[in-house]
């Protein structure tokens, strides 16, 4: 199926399924679900949606965003029962906003790079607001719920557009030292809160140093992650092969095989 014909028929299919789920003598589950309760899986398929592209398997992205247009079409009837608005009113609104947002496209403004693009957008986003000045709520379209060091980073860059930023990154490198100093003192003092709160100033710190390194922070720690689980994998098949488990194991054995498995890059 590929034709526009096919691709309204299989939307209105779907929108049909969901109602019947949701109509009495439906499924009890999902009569049972308001907009908060599946707003907390529409996170996780974004992410799954995420893994699929990372995997660039079309079969599984084709799979994933299925799942996500499910929930967005699931929190859509909810609203659409209770007379808030439509789907209609969803693309409706969206399209508009698009055409609004892309006056170089649609209208006549002329750009020349896509730093010009950036631009307007945030000079139409402002004017959408109402002539509102930024400094009113410089952070308010970030989402509380993003992911913590993707939130740090987009809030860091914001400040830094306002001039509250260091000049370099040797700057950033040297508070990051103080802060390691201060969690040392907390560690010391055996303070918990004062150990929680310097491991943030921590974290935060680093969010900046990506930043000023032209790095994604989530992706970096996200590799990392990657990295560990292709390293800790290759110790456990290793161990398996001597016919050693984990528990058997001693920390020297398993630091020799994180050692093979760094040195072959793994």
């Amino acid at each position: 199926m590929n034709s526009v014909n096919d691709s309204q028929k299989e939307l209105q299919e779907l929108i049909a399924l969901i109602k019947k789920l949701r109509a009495p003598g439906g499924c009890p589950w999902d009569r049972k679900q308001s907009r908060q309760d599946i707003g907390k899986y529409l996170l996780d398929e974004s992410y799954e949606v995420l893994d699929a592209l990372a995997e660039n398997n079309p079969r599984h992205i084709q799979e994933e965003l299925g799942d996500l247009l499910f929930q967005i079409l699931f929190i859509t009837e909810i609203a659409s029962e209770s007379g808030e608005f439509s789907l209609a009113d969803v693309m409706a609104a969206i399209k508009e906003k698009m055409i609004r947002r892309h006056p170089h496209v649609f209208g006549d403004v002329k750009v020349n790079s896509v730093r010009e693009v950036k631009e307007n957008w945030q000079e139409i986003k402002k004017k959408e607001r109402g002539g509102k000045h930024p400094d009113n709520d410089l952070f308010g379209s970030i989402p509380r719920s993003l992911p913590a060091l993707k939130r740090a980073q987009k809030i860091t860059t914001v400040a830094a557009r306002c001039g509250f930023d260091w000049q370099n990154a040797d700057e950033v490198l040297k508070k990051l030292h103080e802060e390691l100093d201060e969690l040392a003192r907390a560690l010391q003092k055996a303070d918990g809160q004062a150990i929680e709160e310097e491991l943030g100033d921590i974290f935060f710190t680093l969010v900046n140093l990506s930043r000023f390194l032209s790095i994604d922070a989530e992706a970096a720690a996200t590799g990392a992650i990657d990295k560990f689980l292709r390293r800790f994998d290759y110790i456990t098949k290793q161990l398996s092969t001597r016919g050693r488990s984990l528990t058997d194991a001693t920390l020297d054995e398993m630091d020799a095989l994180w050692n093979d498995a760094k040195e072959k890059r793994m």
